[in-house]
């Protein structure tokens, strides 16, 4: 398995190396094999790339390279470079909302500074076929985090007051909640409308396409 990148410098060369590349051909270089199952594939390539550039973090709270403070993100994309889905960035705390602050949350944390790497991943395009694209280091403008801190302040406000239940993916400019769960079986406890304590389907922050879409054209 790949160390770990010890600069950004490092980092960014390791993904560079990559870019042009099939999965097919970044799997031949690790002893990777391809999914059988396709409704696997999303984790998968993720965890291929992670793999590839020696990210630390797995599934923990925390930036996939702490020590780098830089949070690793696969973008799917299609031919047109335009994100084909919104960016999962990290579970909502549902509980302790009110004892929240912007500065403290695990959002802004994850999205202080992310290497996006874009991924040529239509559907029609099989798996092993998928090719990955020029990887790129962003940190938010003032404009930017401006807009998530606005977002999440908004949705996390509604979530302490009990709202969960009302908010839906349209909420939010550039930061929506959506539910995130292996199935619609999963329940978490949160906030009712008069302070009780309720069952709910675990909640997500996600970037909105329409966010990702203006960073990489932005960017490229």
């Amino acid at each position: 398995m790949p160390s770990s990148p010890q600069t950004i410098d490092a980092l960014l060369t390791r993904s560079e190396q990559i870019a042009g590349l099939t999965l097919a051909e970044i799997a031949a270089h690790l002893g990777v094999q391809l999914p059988a199952n396709a409704r696997k594939e999303k984790g998968w390539t993720g965890q291929l790339i992670e793999l590839w550039l020696g990210a630390t973090a797995g599934s923990k709270p925390q930036q996939d390279f702490p020590h780098l403070g830089v949070e690793l993100k696969t973008l799917p994309i299609d031919r047109n470079g335009r994100p084909l889905e919104s960016t999962y960035v990290c579970m909502t705390p549902l509980l302790n909302a009110r004892g929240e602050t912007w500065q403290s949350c695990n959002v802004r944390n994850k999205l202080a500074q992310v290497l996006w790497v874009p991924i040529l991943a239509e559907r029609a395009i099989p798996i092993a076929q998928r090719i990955v694209g020029n990887a790129l280091l962003w940190r938010p403008s003032a404009a930017q985090e401006t807009i998530l801190k606005q977002d999440w302040e908004e949705l996390m406000e509604a979530v302490a007051f009990g709202q969960i239940e009302q908010l839906t993916a349209r909420h939010g400019e550039a930061l929506q909640l959506r539910p995130k769960a292996a199935n619609s079986q999963v329940r978490t406890k949160a906030i009712g409308p008069n302070g009780q304590i309720i069952e709910t389907l675990p909640r997500g922050f996600y970037l909105r396409r329409s966010f990702t879409e203006s960073l990489l054209r932005n960017y490229f």
